[in-house]
């Protein structure tokens, strides 16, 4: 495919550049202390085959991601594009100042299920795990993948693809082992309908490698590196107003699977949790823990809204990023508090 996800100025910036991205950052936090990093990547590769094939690409990739911290509240900001160039500090720091000054003075909350509006950087955690534990030829061999080809087993309304080829991706043009990287549909108007396979699981398929060969895949297997979630109709701000009583999450981190086959996974949630009442965010709670099957929020009638507009999130999993909406989901199952 005529892939080229390549801005020059990105690949030759210098550590001046990246220092300015960062010091926008800090000036827009408004005097609250941060932490975070700008970095910049040009990757140029080539791939030559004993049976003559030979193929180059090139790709770069721009990132910042910061936080602002109050006394007792974090709030994160990021940005990621091919081009440094769209990288703005300035509105990333803006963002996570936000965020910080209104999750000050976090109060408990019960844990059970609420409505969740999801932020990217969830929705792209969810859609990650999805990938390395469920539409990955190797754990389906293994049987410890959810998929079951031809099934509805999301919500009619979630449609996901892996396209490098798309203006918005970030990434080469081929896999590691050189086999071109084209559209691979994952899911279809809810219903599954193929998973990624590199050389080796696709013999064991008996099917053709999809492309997705990565570095060690000899032990994770076949991953999509750039995932696009179907928008949907609601404006991403609005998604809140059509909350009845739930949570507005920013950010998931130490995420672990427990059970490969149900996709429950447990992790935390970080930088910014506010409860949603009647519409409006009324208060900041503290950190939650959660433990829920990621394929049953996304289950049939568990999705409530998709946002309009798609966020470039970086999935800090090598060269590539997923495009994402928030999402609006009718459950999520809160175990406890973050200390337990």
């Amino acid at each position: 495919p005529g892939v080229d996800h390549w801005d020059a100025a990105t690949a030759e910036a210098e550590p001046s550049a990246r220092a300015g991205v960062v010091g926008a950052f800090v000036r827009s936090a408004g005097g609250l202390d941060t932490a975070g990093f700008c970095e910049t990547t040009g990757t140029e590769t080539a791939f030559v085959g004993t049976s003559g094939q030979r193929l180059a690409g090139r790709a770069t990739q721009a990132t910042v991601d910061g936080i602002c911290r109050t006394l007792d509240a974090d709030g994160s900001g990021r940005t990621t594009s091919r081009r440094l160039a769209d990288v703005d500090g300035a509105v990333a720091g803006t963002e996570a100042a936000r965020r910080a000054r209104y999750g000050s003075g976090p109060t408990d909350l019960e844990p059970g299920r609420y409505e969740v509006v999801l932020e990217p950087a969830c929705v792209m955690n969810l859609l990650l795990f999805l990938s390395i534990y469920g539409f990955n030829g190797r754990a389906v061999e293994e049987g410890r993948s959810f998929v079951r080809l031809g099934e509805p087993q999301f919500d009619s309304s979630i449609s996901l693809r892996d396209d490098v080829t798309d203006a918005l991706s970030i990434g080469l043009p081929f896999d590691v082992e050189g086999t071109p990287r084209r559209r691979l549909d994952l899911v279809t108007g809810g219903v599954t309908s193929a998973v990624c396979h590199d050389r080796r699981t696709a013999t064991a398929a008996g099917t053709q490698s999809t492309g997705h060969a990565v570095e060690g895949g000899a032990t994770l297997g076949a991953v999509p590196a750039n995932l696009i979630l179907a928008p949907g109709s609601t404006r991403n701000d609005q998604l809140v107003a059509e909350v009845e009583r739930g949570l507005l999450v920013t950010d998931f981190w130490y995420t672990r699977i427990l059970d490969p086959r149900t996709q429950v996974v447990t992790g935390l949630t970080r930088n910014g949790v506010w409860l949603i009442e009647a519409g409006r965010v009324v208060r900041p709670v503290k950190n939650l823990r959660f433990t829920q099957s990621y394929v049953e929020a996304l289950a049939s009638g568990q999705v409530k809204g998709i946002g309009s507009a798609l966020v470039l999130t970086s999935t800090s999993f090598g060269l590539g990023a997923y495009a994402v909406p928030p999402l609006h989901l009718a459950s999520w199952n809160f175990t406890g508090g973050a200390r337990g």
